[in-house]
Formats: structure tokens, C-alpha cells, sequence
């Protein structure tokens, strides 16, 4: 919550420079995409440590991620467009960035809304299925941030490398071999 807090501190105080609301629109997009990216790293984590515990916090770091798209898309929709859905539409329809963020933020509303146990016990097998969509909602993220910036791709392409890593370490053949190397003497795989 300490973005969002330093944003409200630095609108009240007017410290956010000269487009207060593109800083917020910056910010919270940055926090989602971290959020997201660091709940895409628990499982590989959790594979190299054998550091169980660390899962339990992966649904905590995926609601993080969430919020913050979510503010994220209300400082664009609410202060930037002021809710005219007309113009959020056309900017979907026109700014090829914005479509891709919208689409990554509308695969997250299903893993956020259905990220209680109850939603767990009830859709069973199918909560696995269905939280999946995690994988091209971070890739639409990138694909959003990379697309956004015009000049500095320095940041969305550190996100797309991150995001490479970890979607390879969820290859079989890697993952085996990351539990082989936790299960061996000193860290060596067999």
C-alpha cells in the first residue's frame, strides 16, 4: 500500500510534478507489473529453496498485483478521462497499448475474484485452469508497458527478460532439473 500512500502524500502536497496524473498512471502500472511478476516468481523460488511457505503468499502478491492495475486503470478511466466511456473505448480501440493493458487487466478480474477459498474449493481442478490466465495477462503487461513508452525501453525490456525467466523456469525439463539440484548434496544436480 506504500505507492499508493506516497501518491496521495505527493497529490496532496503537489510534488508529483507537472502531470500529476501521469505519474499516478505510471506508478501504479509499474506496481502492478512488479506485483505481478513476483507472484509469477514463487514457484520457482519455492522449486530452487523447497521454502513451501513461500506459496502461501503467492494469492496475497497476485490481489497486490490486482489492486494496483486497478488503480492503475481508475487514475487513466476516472481522473484522465473522467469516465467517458466513448473516449476509454476509442483509446481501446485506437492506441494499440491501451488494448493490450485493458485485456490484461480483464483476465485478471476472474483470478481476483476467484481468489478465495471458497472459489478455490468450489471450482476444484478448474481454479487451476482458470488461474493460468496469469501467464498471458503478465505477457499482455509487458506488451503494455513496452508499448507505452516511447523513447526509454530499458524498464519494459528488464520486464520481458524477467518475465522470459520465469516462464522457462515452469518448463518441465527446468523445473525438474531446479528440484533434482535442491534434493542433491550441496546444491549439485545428480
Amino acid at each position: 500500500m506504500a505507492p499508493v500512500a506516497y501518491l496521495a502524500v505527493g497529490f496532496v502536497r503537489g510534488s508529483l510534478g507537472l502531470l500529476p496524473v501521469d505519474t499516478i498512471i505510471l506508478v501504479e502500472g509499474r506496481w502492478a507489473l512488479v506485483f505481478l511478476l513476483t507472484t509469477l516468481a514463487v514457484t520457482p523460488i519455492r522449486r530452487l529453496t523447497g521454502w513451501n511457505r513461500l506459496a502461501r503468499a503467492r494469492r496475497l502478491l497476485g490481489l497486490f498485483a490486482f489492486f494496483h492495475a486497478a488503480v492503475h486503470f481508475l487514475a487513466y478511466a476516472g481522473i484522465d478521462k473522467l469516465f467517458g466511456l466513448v473516449a476509454i473505448l476509442e483509446d481501446v480501440r485506437d492506441r494499440r497499448y491501451i488494448t493490450a493493458g485493458m485485456a490484461a487487466l480483464l483476465l485478471l478480474v476472474p483470478l481476483a475474484a476467484t481468489s478465495t477459498r471458497g472459489w478455490i474449493r468450489r471450482l476444484g481442478k478448474r481454479w487451476l485452469k482458470l488461474h493460468r490466465l496469469v501467464y498471458p495477462a503478465a505477457a499482455l503487461g509487458v506488451l503494455h508497458f513496452y508499448w507505452k513508452v516511447r523513447a526509454d525501453t530499458f524498464w519494459p525490456l528488464l520486464a520481458a527478460l524477467a518475465l522470459a525467466v520465469l516462464l522457462a523456469a515452469r518448463s518441465p525439463w527446468i523445473a525438474s532439473r531446479m528440484r533434482r539440484g535442491r534434493r542433491s548434496p550441496r546444491g549439485k544436480a545428480g
